[in-house]
């Protein structure tokens, strides 16, 4: 029987956050790619919740957005309202969220990758890999179609063995009852690829028409709008936005939950599969947190042109009955119809361990992977995973050298790292606490930390390049300028510190070290600071937080050289550790199975002690003058 037969540089499985960001950069960097897909019309779907961003999340994008990905791009054309989150706190925590408009965002990605030269979209189920002696040679579809690559990037996200259910209701299909993708888990097992069973869930959406808002809180976007990328002119996105509102579950709520329990899949043991413990159901939230008395519930709109409202914090499920029953206890809510049923999803994904920081299968030479496929949670996660996949992929087949960040560099590195290093048996998360210098790694500076980086990558122009470089020079200069600059005990400087609560002078001071005063900041001093240069807010921002926080910025880069130093001792992924005489058994064991491509890997590696790498550290300098242990 005839059969098509194809031959691109890159084939990317799945049109997903992770697949639209892996199929841009591979094509952006002149490579023929083409993205397959179950249905064009899920293109950068949003399944669960209508945003984009949030806490650590809004970082990720930001990273995403310096180094030359889309997401940022994208979200700052569809959003319908913005708002920095955790403001009250230090910069390290600040980040940005955005309600999007699901269906804008949607049709605004299809329209930039259908206009992306050097990439096919093309609706098609790909049902196996095929493998030539040890390395990808293609991908074959349900029809037959044999398409031959260089590199292929699996981004699936939740559609493999797709099952949706809530109570007794199971349907054998991805999110929002799109069309599951049943094969090709075969392939992959056949290939020797393990995999694991992962579980999330969704919300109901409901009918904007049946919410009674007077009873909730109104919650509204900030007022002046910071976009996601750094591309984006800061005027163009002031508009006018839309509300979102909060509102409480209460006791009634979780007595109808409780009493219906042995009705829940995830209960009964219906659901396999292991879901994040840092988004649980309500079920999971009323069972695990019995002292407390309500659960926040977010009513986020899902478009302009849709009444669907997403209801945040309210996943689950529970049978259908039990669904209506329980959202109308909630204020607000008492007399909601439903649009979608809440539902968990079912899916298969692998264990990231298999793979390389890289993100390419260690198993299988050209065989790159991303996104939820990989086991984590998440748009943002997902976006920033199919990336680097999409980047390395590409390396790979032009022959220049991998791209891997570290935890010192990027959120993304962290993720990365935690995936590739770390048992993971849950959907994992990203959060600001995983980020162990995050300091540094803040959102407002994901620019100067990246912009170089998707330079030499090749995703990032020439003129975007010297607009942070001009950034760059125009901090440093700044900051310069404020330390050698001197204030006396006059009596403006003394009224101006008065008014603002701060104590007054006895002698000069610079205004680097009034900048430093807790109670002042960079842009409070331009009363007093008659030679101030006019300069953008981005920059003034860095250079407010660089002062301020400069003894805490450079005890973190200390920390970061200790970093690189264990980072810089590499280890051989062939090595058998079985031959470090003086090793715990469980550290053979770990290492062996994880083959660290550092110390610093190593280091990381749960249970892998310290004594163990104070062991490998011994190790390498015998084998360095060429002993042995």
């Amino acid at each position: 029987m005839p059969f098509v037969e194809e031959s691109y540089d890159i084939v990317v499985v799945g049109a997903g956050h992770a697949g639209c960001e892996a199929a841009l950069a591979a094509a952006r960097l002149g490579l023929e790619t083409i993205m397959f897909t179950v249905s064009v019309d899920s293109i950068a779907l949003m399944p669960c919740n209508p945003n984009i961003g949030g806490s650590s999340k809004g970082h990720l994008v930001r990273e995403l957005d310096a180094l030359g990905g889309e997401m940022g791009k994208n979200i700052d054309k569809t959003f319908i309202q913005s708002k920095m989150l955790n403001q009250s706190k230090g910069p390290a925590v600040h980040s940005l969220r955005a309600q999007a408009d699901k269906q804008e965002y949607t049709r605004q990605m299809r329209m930039t990758l259908e206009n992306t030269d050097h990439l096919t979209v093309r609706q098609a189920e790909v049902t196996e890999i095929i493998v030539e002696e040890g390395s990808i040679a293609g991908v074959k579809t349900f029809s037959g179609g044999v398409y031959r690559a260089k590199a292929v990037v699996l981004a699936t996200g939740t559609y493999l063995k797709a099952r949706c259910i809530y109570g007794d209701v199971s349907t054998y299909t991805g999110p929002n009852g799109l069309q599951a993708a049943n094969h090709l888990t075969d392939s992959l097992i056949a290939n020797g690829i393990e995999m694991y069973r992962f579980k999330t869930g969704t919300p109901a959406r409901v009918d904007k028409r049946s919410i009674d808002f007077s009873r909730m809180e109104e919650q509204l976007g900030d007022e002046r709008v910071v976009p996601f990328s750094f591309s984006t002119d800061p005027e163009s996105v002031q508009k006018e936005q839309v509300s979102c509102w909060l509102t409480y579950t209460n006791e009634k709520t979780h007595e109808i939950i409780r009493n219906n329990l042995d009705r829940s899949p995830l209960f009964s043991g219906t659901i396999e599969g292991t879901g994040p413990r840092y988004c649980p159901s309500i079920e999971d939230k009323v069972v695990k947190f019995p002292d407390k008395d309500r659960h926040q519930v977010f009513v986020e709109p899902e478009g302009l042109y849709t009444n669907e409202m997403y209801l945040g914090g309210m996943s689950s499920s529970l049978p259908e009955d039990v669904q209506y029953a329980m959202y109308r206890t909630v204020p607000g809510l008492e007399h909601v119809k439903i649009v979608r049923n809440a539902y968990a999803i079912e899916y298969d994904c692998i264990n990231s361990r298999q793979l390389k920081p890289t993100l390419e299968f260690k198993a299988i030479r050209g065989l790159f992977s991303g996104g939820q496929f990989n086991g984590s949670s998440g748009y943002e996660e997902a976006a920033v995973q199919g990336f680097i996949a999409g980047v390395n992929a590409s390396m790979q087949v032009l022959g220049r050298e991998p791209y891997v960040l570290d935890r010192s560099q990027a959120y993304i590195g962290v993720l990365i790292d935690d995936l590739v290093t770390k048992e993971n048996h849950e959907p994992y998360r990203m959060m600001t606490s995983r980020a162990e210098y995050r300091l540094l790694l803040r959102q407002d500076n994901a620019d100067l930390r990246l912009r170089a980086i998707g330079h030499e990558i090749g995703l990032v122009d020439d003129e975007t390049y010297e607009k942070v470089l001009l950034k760059e020079r125009q901090i440093q200069e700044e900051i310069e300028r404020l330390e050698r600059t001197t204030v006396g005990a006059n009596p403006r400087v003394q009224e101006f510190l008065k008014v603002h609560g701060s104590t007054e002078l006895k002698t000069g001071a610079t205004m680097a070290e009034l900048v430093r005063r807790p109670e002042l900041s960079y842009f409070m001093l331009t009363d007093i600071d008659e030679k101030r240069p006019q300069l953008p807010f981005d920059v003034a921002e860095q250079v407010d937080i660089n002062i301020k926080y400069e003894g805490y910025l450079k005890r973190q880069q200390q920390q970061v050289a200790q970093f690189k130093k264990l980072e810089s001792k590499k280890l051989d992924v062939n090595f058998d550790y079985s031959e470090v005489k003086s090793l715990r058994r469980e550290a053979v064991q770990k290492l062996n199975l994880y083959k660290p491509a550092s110390i610093g890997q190593a280091s990381r590696i749960s249970g892998v002690s310290p004594a163990d790498i104070s062991v490998l550290l011994v190790h390498l300098e015998q084998m360095r003058h060429g002993g042995r242990s």
